[in-house]
């Protein structure tokens, strides 16, 4: 840094606030520092920043699986505000949500020298007898039923399926079959908890759940059983994928989508538009739950009290051509 200082003609204070991003330097004065940096090969030791400040500019995220759609959109946007804050990003996906998979992931992360962790893993009752986070990190808990000390941050599940069920309901249909995630998946449990709840509330009947797996596949061998019900004029599937498959076997089995049965789906993935018929779903807002828990977390790392909240982000219903009156 001296020798950078020496050669733009400037002082080491200089040098180190055109090193740290500072914007009070004048934009000529910057120029020269930046050329000296470039001639020299100069870079700023984040190790020795580290050491100094306390700050690592690390996020560590936890993730179950990057498999999913949900998942890989709200990773995106946690790191793209992890970018725009100058944070990079560890992640590390697990193989189950055991405490000793947990345990051991904060470990990991702890020696990767992290400031604070994303905890992203859809597991169904991840509540505090069942798993203990260790201490000593801020934390950001994304999807889950968890009543952790740690700020909570998700999409509005049981809205969502109120809204889907709704939907299909106020279109004059008797009932509204479900097409469920799995059931160890805490927003599958909260759409079909929201979804039973809606049709008790109109006084309808409720099917039986039909259990899935996320997948096209599961969602056409469902759609190939709910063929063969001659009541069934409405399914609520919890995803688009799983949708799409119903629909695809409804199509085999010479059922007409929406004329004879209305298909909503779940999550607006970015195909939703152009399956056929284009899919009426719920939009989720991956990019808002991100954004949601990045701030909280950033507000805890860089701030002086640790934030104690839940934020739930609205969905939205988007009505396309898959629904239709019975």
């Amino acid at each position: 840094m001296a020798d950078v200082a020496t050669a733009a003609g400037v002082s080491g204070q200089t040098v180190s606030r055109v090193a740290n991003g500072r914007a009070n330097v004048d934009p000529d004065t910057r120029a020269k520092v930046l050329a000296a940096m470039s001639r020299l090969g100069y870079r700023p030791n984040s190790a020795a920043r580290a050491l100094r400040s306390g700050k690592f500019r690390s996020i560590g995220v936890i993730m179950f699986s990057l498999s999913s759609y949900g998942n890989s959109r709200t990773l995106d946007a946690v790191s793209s505000i992890a970018a725009q804050s100058g944070y990079s990003i560890t992640l590390i996906t697990l193989g189950s949500a055991t405490q000793s998979d947990v345990s051991g992931a904060f470990l990991r992360l702890t020696e990767h020298a992290v400031d604070g962790v994303v905890i992203l893993i859809e597991t169904h009752r991840l509540g505090e007898t069942e798993l203990a986070l260790p201490t000593g990190l801020p934390v950001v808990v994304v999807d889950s039923s968890a009543d952790y000390p740690y700020p909570v941050v998700d999409t509005d599940q049981a809205l969502g399926a109120r809204q889907a069920t709704e939907h299909l309901l106020d279109l004059g249909h008797e009932t509204v079959w479900h097409v469920s995630g799995p059931l160890e998946s805490f927003a599958a449990e909260r759409r079909r908890e929201a979804w039973r709840a809606t049709l008790v509330e109109r006084g309808r009947a409720v099917p039986e759940v039909v259990v899935g797996d996320w997948t096209a596949d599961s969602g056409h061998a469902i759609g190939r059983r709910l063929a063969n019900e001659p009541d069934a004029t409405a399914i609520f599937a919890a995803n688009d994928q799983m949708a799409l498959g119903v629909i695809r076997a409804l199509h085999e089995a010479g059922r007409r989508v929406p004329a004879d049965v209305s298909v909503v789906g779940f999550d607006d993935a970015p195909d939703a538009a152009n399956y056929w018929p284009p899919l009426t779903t719920v939009r989720q807002h991956f990019a808002r739950v991100g954004d949601q828990a990045m701030r909280a977390l950033l507000g805890e790392i860089e701030g002086d009290e640790p934030i104690d909240a839940r934020v739930l982000v609205p969905t939205e219903l988007v009505v396309r051509a898959s629904s239709a009156p019975r």
